[in-house]
């Protein structure tokens, strides 16, 4: 399943991090989150999914971005 936790502090500071959401594909959920947030994201890290395999049907979306939030 994939999630996307994001978490707010009291200085106005975002953090998110996704979930279930493997390789290259997370990338496409920063403008997401940015405009959720009406903020710009500035730092980033790679979680262990990053470096994991995406299926096939996620690789060949995010390669014609078409990867939208609901995917």
């Amino acid at each position: 399943m994939k999630q996307l936790k994001i978490r707010i502090f009291p200085d106005g500071k975002v953090q998110s991090e996704t979930q279930g959401v493997k390789g290259k594909a997370c990338l496409n959920y920063i403008g997401i989150l940015e405009q959720l947030a009406g903020a710009r994201a500035v730092d980033s890290d790679y979680t262990g999914e990053y470096y994991e395999e995406e299926n096939s049907l996620e690789a060949e979306n995010y390669e014609e971005g078409r990867l939208g939030a609901g995917d």
